[in-house]
């Protein structure tokens, strides 16, 4: 077991965060980026062949032993949900159908979350909005772990199982630290993937929600993917909050990868970040980067002056405005 670290809170910072002013200085030197702001109709596309293909998982489990099933719910479904997971991720900042279409968004985020096995797609859009407007906001952005968290994953073994853990932590998060009401549309998200559920286990039964349900908690876990939950922002660097990763994983998510390009541009689909990066060269090259979030997990574990507690956190001043 490692030593325990020596960060015993979160990195206070006493600034805004830097993609607002970045944004503005990059669209000033190249306003031909507005040119990218538009939806990208593929995505529709390519959500609906992940959804057939979970669909044809599903059926193709059924009368596997139950060691091919885990086999499978981790080598093939745990990398379409999570891929899937960053989807919905696009279609939360409405790239699917664009801005003016937003409920269609919105209902295409449902129809997307059905293969996941458990409701995702509504909640994650309010709160996720909150992650960009008010980056390591206390109280408000909920990707900041708690201080629990902070505090007991202090060693190389704990961290390992936190990672392994992170789907339960992501969940009960926003319960902890920003609880909102529930609305009308996460009740519909609920309903309609519980009757999903209930006819997937009435057509091929106990193995197929097995394999749907362990894809999806195996693939935001411990999985080569989920290196991007630690990549994005955990501080390995001081004074730096955001980092790309530039590795062929982003093949798989959508150019999640592209963070420091996707959170001053967050209206730009994850297709066209690579063109932001290319345009905006001056601005990117030379920021801190990751081409490995295999790397990244275990550096994570294995280094012990980073834990939980190596984020940027804030102190936010007037109005709050959450969705």
């Amino acid at each position: 077991m490692g030593n325990t670290v020596a960060r015993e809170d979160f990195e206070w910072v006493y600034t805004d965060q830097p993609h607002a002013d970045r944004r503005k200085e990059i669209l000033a030197k190249h306003p031909e980026i507005k040119a990218l702001m538009k939806p990208d109709y593929n995505l529709i596309w390519v959500v609906v062949l992940m959804v057939l293909a979970q669909l044809t998982a599903f059926y193709l489990v059924k009368d596997l032993d139950w060691k091919w099933v885990v086999f499978w719910a981790y080598v093939f479904g745990s990398c379409i949900s999570h891929s899937m997971t960053l989807a919905i991720h696009e279609i939360s900042h409405n790239s699917a159908f664009g801005n003016c279409k937003a409920m269609w968004n919105r209902w295409f985020g449902i129809f997307a979350n059905l293969p996941l096995g458990l409701p995702y797609s509504i909640s994650f859009k309010r709160y996720h909005m909150d992650h960009h407007r008010y980056l390591g906001g206390d109280g408000i952005d909920v990707d900041i772990p708690t201080n629990f968290e902070g505090w007991f994953f202090c060693t190389r073994f704990r961290k390992f199982i936190w990672i392994v853990l992170q789907p339960f932590f992501y969940a009960i998060r926003p319960l902890c630290i920003n609880p909102k009401p529930i609305s009308r549309l996460e009740i519909i998200n609920l309903l309609a993937q519980v009757a999903f559920d209930v006819v997937i286990y009435y057509l091929w039964g106990v193995k197929s929600i097995f394999y749907m349900l362990a894809g999806s908690v195996l693939g935001l876990g411990l999985h080569p993917i989920s290196g991007h939950f630690i990549a994005e922002h955990y501080m390995f660097l001081k004074g730096h909050e955001t980092y790309s990763y530039y590795g062929p994983l982003n093949l798989l998510t959508f150019n999640v990868g592209y963070h420091n390009e996707h959170h001053d541009f967050p209206n730009i689909p994850g297709k066209s970040l690579p063109l932001v990066k290319k345009i905006a060269a001056e601005y990117y090259d030379n920021l801190p980067q990751y081409n490995s979030w295999i790397r990244v997990l275990y550096d994570f574990v294995m280094d012990d002056t980073i834990s939980p507690y190596s984020r940027m956190k804030r102190q936010l001043k007037g109005e709050v405005k959450q969705d």
